[in-house]
């Protein structure tokens, strides 16, 4: 950050009073760096900031968005500001380095115009005299970018600020352009909705999509399942009528077996019908010989 010509720190028994200069415009946190690059410039640094009024800026500059009360009131609470010097002069001179008892001015190394129209940088006096700190600048961010930023949506603040109670003459909108850019703000968040609407449509999709592959998944699962169970179930089921059939067939072979075994050589034997009430002492009769007995009594009578 320091300046090659001024490569030495001096020895002081006071704070070194370090002067920075600026417009400060829609100050920015790009100004605040720089304040602090020049607060800490040395150990004990005094840091005294000026700005140029309204008149000096349009100027040489050109118009500004904060007047210079506001401008001025922003580095006041700036914390790395210890003392703000109003109406300061677009070129500093060794009068103006005397008044203030400045030590150092610091500032970006980049080239300034002076008032005199010859192009002269407004930091060369003290750059030659070796009085000079560099300070670097924040990249992405400058007063100009964010007036860009304005104009290139200014429709869009136009109509924030319609919204918020500002009046049309108060932003210098005439009837007509207020009224499209109304129609044409409505316009824009049909389509934001309808855009929001075809996002949830298609989230919707997605999830019943995701849903039906895990139903497929789960019917896949149940099915199989199913099957296996039946499977196993048919497999048990055959398998113990299997085990009946087979253990009535073993009891069935071992009876045939035993009976075969009790009745061994029976089978050329005779059988014979007992009649328990039949009496061994009792006479038979044939039929014929009894009639043949009765036609012989009748003879002999």
């Amino acid at each position: 950050m320091n300046n090659d010509n001024n490569s030495n720190n001096p020895v002081l028994d006071r704070p070194v009073r370090v002067y920075a200069d600026g417009i400060y415009d829609l100050f920015h946190f790009g100004h605040a760096r720089s304040v602090e690059q020049a607060k800490k410039s040395f150990p004990h640094t005094y840091l005294l900031v000026g700005c140029c009024n309204d008149e000096t800026t349009h100027n040489y500059k050109g118009k500004t968005v904060m007047n210079e009360a506001e401008r001025y009131e922003s580095l006041r609470h700036c914390k790395w500001v210890d003392e703000v010097i109003p109406d300061a002069p677009w070129v500093i001179n060794q009068e103006f380095l005397d008044k203030h008892k400045i030590d150092y001015v610091a500032h970006d190394s980049l080239p300034y115009a002076d008032a005199s129209g010859a192009g002269n940088d407004v930091y060369e006096f003290v750059k030659a005299a070796g009085k000079f700190k560099e300070t670097k600048r924040t990249d992405g961010i400058s007063t100009s970018d964010i007036i860009m930023r304005i104009v290139k949506d200014y429709n869009q603040y136009v109509l924030r600020n319609l919204d918020r109670g500002y009046s049309r003459k108060e932003l210098g909108v005439s009837f007509v352009k207020e009224k499209r850019l109304r129609v044409n703000m409505r316009l824009k968040k049909l389509q934001e909705k309808v855009k929001e609407q075809q996002e949830k449509v298609g989230e919707k999709i997605q999830t019943v999509a995701m849903h039906r592959n895990e139903w497929v998944e789960n019917a896949d699962r149940w099915v199989a399942g199913f099957l296996e169970m039946f499977e196993e179930g048919c497999h048990k089921m055959g398998t113990a009528i299997r085990d009946r059939i087979q253990e009535r067939l073993r009891g069935q072979q071992s009876r045939d077996t035993f009976l075969l075994e009790n009745g061994e050589g029976d089978e050329d034997e005779e059988y014979y019908y007992y009649d328990d009430d039949y009496d061994d002492d009792e006479e038979y009769y044939d039929d014929e010989e009894y009639y043949d007995e009765k036609d012989e009594k009748k003879e002999k009578k």
